[in-house]
């Protein structure tokens, strides 16, 4: 065939291929587009990074060790919103997990100017070791049937629950044992009581009910000034 006559064919050709290529393909006319390819989604981030960095900088300034932890929704009334995990704060402490990053400044405050203070003033000795219950829990409030259902400070890592002091001469002077028993150690636990009422907004004791007879819990929640 002369090429004269093959330009046309071609160039029919080339209309049909670049109409077939605008037209869709899955059952249905009408003009077809490419599918934008999905990003992966966005980490979580803190919710109030602004109050978070406010409050980091405090951890930073007493020189405190620690983690910062991703957001976490557990369901149910639980999650952890600007928490941190502590690290290093100048007495080792059991049990720690998550707790919000204002409980954290707080906690390690109470325990580096009051707890450590407490311990030399009436004991004569240092505090080597903090026992907690720990943190972060996704329970309800404990012991209280006013609160039945309501979601303990616990369930956003925003309480921790002191059980015990031990001591660098070998002593451990525990809220359950030596509450009522008098002597230096009762009057001991009864200070770091009162220091913490005025740091934690919340603190209950053996004195609030039974479900505290064996530590102090201490939170960020509420208006403040509840000391039990």
């Amino acid at each position: 065939m002369p090429r004269t006559a093959l330009a046309p064919i071609l160039s029919a050709l080339l209309v049909t291929m670049l109409l077939s290529a605008c037209v869709g393909g899955s059952g249905g006319g009408g003009a077809t587009y490419r599918r934008p390819i999905a990003s992966k989604p966005a980490p979580r981030v803190q919710k109030d990074d602004l109050t978070l960095r406010q409050c980091t900088a405090k951890l930073d300034a007493l020189s405190v060790r620690y983690n910062a932890v991703p957001y976490q929704n557990q369901g149910g009334g639980c999650a952890l919103v600007n928490t941190v995990k502590l690290l290093d704060f100048g007495v080792p402490s059991t049990n720690l997990g998550p707790m919000t990053c204002p409980l954290a400044a707080t906690f390690a405050a109470w325990s580096r100017y009051a707890a450590m203070p407490a311990a030399r003033l009436y004991l004569g000795s240092e505090i080597v070791r903090i026992d907690t219950f720990g943190t972060y829990s996704c329970r309800n409030i404990n012991g209280n049937p006013n609160m039945a259902g309501k979601r303990s400070e616990h369930a956003h890592g925003n309480a921790v629950d002191v059980a015990a002091f031990v001591l660098a001469d070998g002593r451990r002077v525990s809220v359950e044992k030596n509450w009522t028993a008098g002597g230096p150690e009762a009057q001991f636990l009864r200070r770091v009581r009162e220091s913490a009422c005025k740091r934690f907004p919340t603190v209950l004791s053996p004195d609030y009910n039974a479900a505290h007879y064996n530590h102090f819990h201490f939170d960020m929640g509420g208006r403040g000034g509840f000391c039990r």
